[in-house]
C-alpha cells in the first residue's frame, strides 16, 4: 500500500489544542490506540438537545482527562440514534477514564430519555484521512465479526485489500477500522463529503462487504448511515 501523509501529526501539541484539540501529545507511530462508544437510542426529538450535551458539556469535561485524544458523535435523526466515541492515548488511559465518564454519560441518558445505553471498548486498528471533515460530512458504519483466530488476517485483509479501494470512493473523506480482537468484532466507518456522496457508493459498498466475506471469511451484524454531528476524533494516522 503507498504511505498515507498522517494529517493529525502535521500540528503541533499548541495548534491542536487551538483547534478543539486535547493538549495530549499524539501516540508514537505504530502504537495502539484505544476508543470507548455509547450507543443510545432515544426519541428522535432529543438528537439535537444530545448533540448540544456533547458539544457543550461532554466535550470540554472529556479532552482535559489524561490520555484523552478526541471525541466524535454519530447520528441517525430519523431513529433516535446516536453513537459517540472517545479515543485514548492507550488501553491504560481508556481503562482509567472509565469512572469519569460515567457521571457524563448518565447525563446524556436522562436529557435524552433514553433507554440504558451499549457501551464498547475497541483497539483503532486503521485510521486514515484524505482531508478533515467539513460540515455535511456523512458515514456508513458496518459492523462485523470473524473468528477471534482470524482476527489478525482480517485487519491485514482491511489495509492491504480493501482500503485503497475505500480511498477511491466518490466523495472518500476518511476511513477507520475499530476492533475486539478478543472476540473477533470490528466496526468500519467511511466517511464521505456529503450525503449524496455516500448514497452514490451503496452498490460499491456492498460489493466491498462482499468481497470481504468471500475471501476473509467476514460476517456482516449490521450496516447504518449517519451524519457526522460533532468531529473532534484527533486519531493520529494508522495504516
Amino acid at each position: 500500500m503507498a504511505a498515507f501523509r498522517p494529517l493529525a501529526n502535521l500540528l503541533s501539541q499548541e495548534e491542536r489544542k487551538e483547534n478543539g484539540g486535547t493538549n495530549q501529545a499524539l501516540p508514537e507511530e505504530g502504537s495502539a490506540v484505544y476508543a470507548r462508544s455509547t450507543t443510545i437510542i432515544a426519541d428522535p426529538s432529543t438528537v439535537d438537545e444530545g448533540i448540544a450535551l456533547v458539544r457543550d458539556e461532554v466535550w470540554p469535561a472529556i479532552r482535559e482527562m489524561d490520555g484523552c485524544l478526541g471525541l466524535s458523535m454519530l447520528v441517525d435523526r430519523e431513529a433516535g440514534r446516536t453513537i459517540t466515541t472517545a479515543s485514548w492515548q492507550s488501553e491504560e488511559a481508556l481503562r482509567e477514564s472509565t469512572g469519569a465518564v460515567l457521571p457524563l454519560r448518565e447525563r446524556a441518558v436522562h436529557l435524552m430519555g433514553a433507554n440504558p445505553p451499549v457501551v464498547e471498548e475497541w483497539e483503532i486498528a486503521s485510521m486514515h484521512r484524505a482531508h478533515h471533515a467539513d460540515p455535511g460530512t456523512c458515514v456508513r458504519a458496518a459492523w462485523s465479526r470473524v473468528s477471534p483466530a482470524q482476527a489478525a488476517h482480517a485487519i491485514d485483509f482491511y489495509k492491504d485489500r480493501l482500503l485503497p479501494d475505500i480511498e477511491r470512493l466518490d466523495g472518500f473523506v476518511s476511513a477507520s477500522l475499530l476492533v475486539d480482537r478478543a472476540s473477533g468484532r470490528g466496526v468500519t466507518s467511511v466517511a464521505f463529503e456529503s450525503r449524496e456522496a455516500m448514497e452514490r457508493t451503496r452498490d460499491q459498498a456492498d460489493y466491498l462487504r462482499g468481497t470481504s466475506t468471500n475471501e476473509a471469511n467476514v460476517e456482516f451484524l449490521d450496516v447504518a448511515e449517519f451524519e457526522l454531528a460533532f468531529a473532534h476524533l484527533h486519531v493520529p494516522e494508522l495504516v
